[in-house]
């Protein structure tokens, strides 16, 4: 018996011999396919093949019965949620690969529009990335229940993660635009809970995610990645923004005043930060598994750390901004800022020196200089 998995299906529905070999010589390796010649047929092939996951189809087929600007409205209206939902891929010759075509296909439901001349790598990928849409969606619409808030947040759960993911990754490649993945936890929760009970790690809980609410933009989802882990998905940004960002969200946290019996917590977080393109990753899964990775990646280097694409975890924290290294000594974290005094203190020698030139006020800037440069060694 073959226990091998099912590979998907795909619906190639054209007139022409030749696309429908060309697509074919591009997916076979990846895919199973159906073919058929005119619209009726691939209406019916819909119907009755339930194994169908994907159509592919032309922008305009003069085809004799049914052409495509009906078939599609015929499928998106389909008393059937399978069909309602099935990602539909519209191909357009390369002349014709333009925003008015592109805004046809979409006014007839397409999922994706593409030009006849893409690139074998392209096509598997933005197959791929429908499918996977589909896929998260319809565990969405089979198991309602999945798609409950976290009881101690109110954040959407892992469900609703993928599918935000699925469709953020799904637009960019649509529009050549990027998209990031932060997954962020604190560090050694599990010894904070041991040691002060699991009510306040339920309020630590709450005050990440009202923390992370307040600062993502109003197109990024926050959302449970698993345990005590948080996501964002954060489409459109670039990649150094975003590494950006979460290094700021984890100096955020270093300075926050949070205390327990009048004793303040020494907090810290990590973030795991996955990027499409630069990561080359078109599946939500994939992009936000590398980012949980990551994060882990950090956590085990020490935690209070931000690893990113292409970057191993450091071994040492990054020496903070000096605004940062203030805020750090203001909330009593002296510990945190005394192992980057040298570079700090060279950082800030000329704000020391036009002190002592304006208001005279007699610093041994020499012997500052040399102790910080030794210091600094």
């Amino acid at each position: 018996m073959d226990d091998a998995p099912q590979r998907p299906r795909i619906l190639i529905a054209d007139e022409s011999r030749s696309t429908r070999a060309a697509i074919i010589e591009r997916i076979r390796e990846n895919y199973d396919f159906r073919e058929e010649v005119n619209a009726e047929g691939a209406w019916q092939a819909l119907v009755i093949d339930h194994s169908i996951q994907l159509l592919i189809c032309p922008l305009s087929m003069s085809m004799p019965l049914l052409d495509s600007d009906a078939l599609l409205p015929r499928v998106r209206s389909s008393r059937l949620a399978r069909l309602r939902q099935m990602p539909v891929l519209m191909i357009a010759d390369d002349d014709k690969d333009s925003q008015p075509a592109r805004e046809r296909a979409r006014v007839l439901g397409a999922s994706d529009f593409i030009g006849s001349g893409i690139a074998a790598s392209e096509l598997l990928t933005r197959i791929d990335s429908l499918l996977q849409l589909a896929k998260a969606q319809n565990e969405l619409r089979d198991n309602p229940e999945r798609d409950s808030l976290h009881p101690d947040t109110g954040l959407p759960t892992r469900q609703r993660l993928e599918v935000q993911a699925a469709q953020a990754i799904s637009y960019a490649l649509r529009h050549d635009a990027p998209v990031s993945i932060l997954v962020m936890g604190f560090d050694r929760f599990d010894a904070l809970r041991e040691e002060h009970g699991d009510d306040l790690a339920k309020q630590l809980h709450q005050r990440f995610a009202t923390m992370l609410g307040n600062k993502v933009r109003q197109e990024d989802s926050l959302c449970h990645y698993s345990g005590n882990d948080l996501a964002v998905v954060s489409p459109g940004t670039p990649y150094p923004a975003c590494e950006s960002f979460a290094n700021r969200l984890r100096e955020a946290f270093a300075v926050a005043n949070i205390a327990v019996r009048g004793q303040r917590l020494n907090l810290s977080v990590s973030v795991g930060v996955a990027n499409t393109p630069v990561d080359q990753l078109s599946s939500a899964a994939s992009l936000l598994g590398l980012a949980a990775e990551r994060l882990m990646a950090a956590q085990r280097a020490g935690g209070n750390r931000v690893v990113a694409c292409g970057a191993k975890p450091a071994k040492e924290v990054p020496t903070p901004r000096l605004s940062h290294a203030i805020d750090l000594i203001k909330a009593g974290h002296e510990s945190a800022v005394i192992p980057h005094l040298g570079k700090l203190g060279k950082e800030i020698l000329p704000f020391l020196e036009l002190l002592e030139r304006e208001l005279k006020l007699g610093l041994p800037l020499a012997e500052i200089r040399k102790r910080t440069l030794d210091r600094e060694h």
